[in-house]
C-alpha cells in the first residue's frame, strides 16, 4: 500500500492549493491566483500572497483583465515590467490593483475550452530572469488541466448516479423531485460548486390562487392546478436544471450553469408557460455565489419572490381602488 500522503491528488481544488503554494515559494510575487472565466467575468477561486486583498469569489470583468489579452495570444505570458507591453500598461493603469509585473497562463480543458487562468502579480517590476519561469508555468498549468479533466469526468459520472437516485425522491402529485431530493442534491453539490466556481442560479415560484381553486372547485381541481404548473415548469427548464416541488404551492429550480441574465430569461419563459396553462405565480431568482453558497441563494430568491408577490398584490389593490 502507498501512504496517503504520497497518492496523487484527483481533486482540482487541492491541486490548485498545492500549485499556488509551490509557486509562491519558488517564484515569490505579491500574489498568485487561480481564476475561473465565466462569460465576461473572471472569478477568483484561490489565491496566495500578501500584497493584495482578494478573497475567493471576487469577480472582475474579464475583458479588462491582463489575462484576457494573454489568453488570446496578443500579449506575453510573462511581463517582468508591464510598462514595456503597451496593452498591459494600459490595463494596469485602469486596474483596481497596483500591478507592475504579471505572469499568466491559461487552464484549458481536454476538449479545448478555456476554464480559467493561473496568474501572478506584483506591485513592483521584477528582474528579467522572471521570464525563465515559462517552462515551469507550462508544466503546472498542464498539471492543473489534467486534474481538472479527471475531476470533471468523475463529477459527471457521480452526478449521473445521483440523478438515478433522485428518481426515487419524487413528488407523487407532479412526478418532480421533492424537497428531500432537492436538499440532498444541494448538500452533495455545494462542495463541487465551490471547488469549480461554477455559475448557477436559484429560482423560487409560489403559485397564486391555489386556495381559491380548492375552495371553489374542490381539491381535485387544486391538484390539477398544481400538476399543470409542474408540467409547464418541466417543459421550460433545461436538461441539467434541477426542478423540485418543495411542498404545497411552492416550486424551486437550480439553474445549473446559468448566469443572472440566463436566470431572468428562464423566469420569463416559465411565466409565459404558466400563463398558457392557466396558472399564475410569483417568481424570485438569485445567483449562486461561492461566498454565500446555496443557502444564501435560496434565501435571496425567496425574498425576491415575496417582494414580487407583495408588489403584485399592491398593484391589484390599487387597481381595485380606482
Amino acid at each position: 500500500m502507498v501512504a496517503d500522503a504520497l497518492l496523487p491528488t484527483r481533486s482540482f481544488d487541492v491541486a490548485c492549493r498545492r500549485v499556488l503554494e509551490y509557486l509562491q515559494q519558488t517564484v515569490p510575487l505579491g500574489g498568485w491566483a487561480v481564476t475561473r472565466v465565466i462569460g465576461d467575468r473572471q472569478v477568483l477561486l484561490r489565491a496566495e500572497g500578501n500584497a493584495y486583498e482578494l478573497p475567493p469569489g471576487t469577480s472582475l470583468p474579464f475583458t479588462e483583465s491582463l489575462c484576457h489579452t494573454m489568453v488570446e495570444g496578443i500579449t506575453p505570458r510573462i511581463a517582468p515590467d508591464v510598462r514595456e507591453v503597451p496593452q498591459y500598461a494600459e490595463m494596469a493603469a485602469a486596474a483596481p490593483l497596483d500591478v507592475s509585473a504579471y505572469v499568466g497562463t491559461p487552464i484549458v480543458s481536454g476538449d479545448g475550452w478555456l476554464f480559467g487562468t493561473v496568474c501572478g502579480y506584483d506591485p513592483s517590476p521584477q528582474p528579467e530572469a522572471l521570464r525563465d519561469q515559462l517552462p515551469l508555468l507550462d508544466l503546472l498549468s498542464g498539471l492543473l488541466s489534467a486534474v481538472l479533466d479527471a475531476d470533471l469526468s468523475a463529477t459527471a459520472a457521480s452526478r449521473e448516479l445521483e440523478r438515478a437516485r433522485h428518481e426515487a425522491e419524487t413528488d407523487a402529485l407532479t412526478g418532480l423531485l421533492n424537497r428531500r431530493g432537492r436538499d440532498r442534491f444541494v448538500e452533495q453539490e455545494e462542495d463541487r460548486f465551490r471547488r469549480f466556481g461554477d455559475a448557477a442560479a436559484v429560482v423560487v415560484l409560489d403559485l397564486d390562487n391555489l386556495k381559491t381553486v380548492n375552495d371553489l372547485q374542490g381539491h381535485d381541481a387544486g391538484d390539477e392546478y398544481i400538476r399543470r404548473a409542474g408540467a409547464s415548469l418541466a417543459a421550460t427548464v433545461r436538461r441539467d436544471d434541477v426542478l423540485a416541488r418543495l411542498g404545497g404551492d411552492e416550486f424551486g429550480i437550480i439553474a445549473v450553469g446559468a448566469t443572472p441574465d440566463e436566470a431572468a430569461e428562464l423566469v420569463g419563459r416559465a411565466e409565459r408557460a404558466l400563463a398558457e396553462a392557466g396558472v399564475s405565480g410569483s417568481f424570485g431568482h438569485a445567483p449562486y455565489s461561492i461566498v454565500t453558497g446555496f443557502p444564501g441563494a435560496w434565501k435571496a430568491a425567496d425574498e425576491a419572490m415575496y417582494a414580487q408577490k407583495r408588489a403584485r398584490r399592491a398593484g391589484l389593490s390599487g387597481t381595485a381602488g380606482r
